[in-house]
């Protein structure tokens, strides 16, 4: 064999070797979960406990898939300034007043809304005694406002919502609660 057909012949084994490859990586990809890159509120404190326990519950849920990226945090900020942070990251033109956007058929990407902290923590005791989580619904007492912002790409949803019930200590907390999860 001369040299140029000998170059070719290693060419084309190097261009099936590349390609066999790029195909190898095109089928892995879809297997991987998409990575949540989580903006934080300047100055909030991770919360642990309550993390680790909403992974706990949706591992629970799902028992056969691994539980989604989950990330709790709650600062001193008001609710709103807090949820305008994340409105404008999200670039998100604001923040509608409900769900139903003044009857309009799109639900928009960030609203608010109102809940009491005793109806949701019972809707949530039957998860909770699953996960052998002890609480005092007693102290689940008030209301809420919150705001739900949508995801976006690689963002998680956000729900804000001040005040919060600690479900690990029974008691409510008058701070702003952030989690993002998908």
């Amino acid at each position: 064999m001369s040299r140029v057909p000998r170059a070719l012949a290693a060419l084309l084994l190097l261009i099936a070797a590349f390609a066999g490859c790029r195909k190898e990586e095109k089928t892995e990809a879809p297997k991987e979960q998409p990575a949540f890159t989580f903006t934080v509120y300047p100055g909030a404190r991770y919360l642990a406990q309550l993390t680790e326990l909403d992974k706990r519950a949706a591992a629970s849920a799902q028992p056969n898939q691994p539980p989604p990226p989950i990330a709790i945090y709650d600062t001193d900020a008001p609710l709103d300034t807090v949820a305008n942070f994340y409105v404008q990251s999200y670039g998100y033109s604001g923040i509608a007043p409900d769900a139903s956007n003044n009857l309009s058929a799109a639900k928009p990407p960030a609203y608010y809304r109102s809940g009491d902290l005793q109806a949701d923590v019972k809707a949530i005791e039957p998860v909770l005694q699953k996960l052998k989580q002890p609480v005092d619904l007693s102290k689940a007492q008030g209301k809420y406002r919150a705001v739900e912002v949508d995801s976006k790409m690689n963002r998680p949803r956000v729900t804000i919502q001040r005040p919060y019930f600690d479900v690990t200590q029974s008691q409510v907390v008058d701070r702003t609660i952030i989690l993002m999860a998908p």
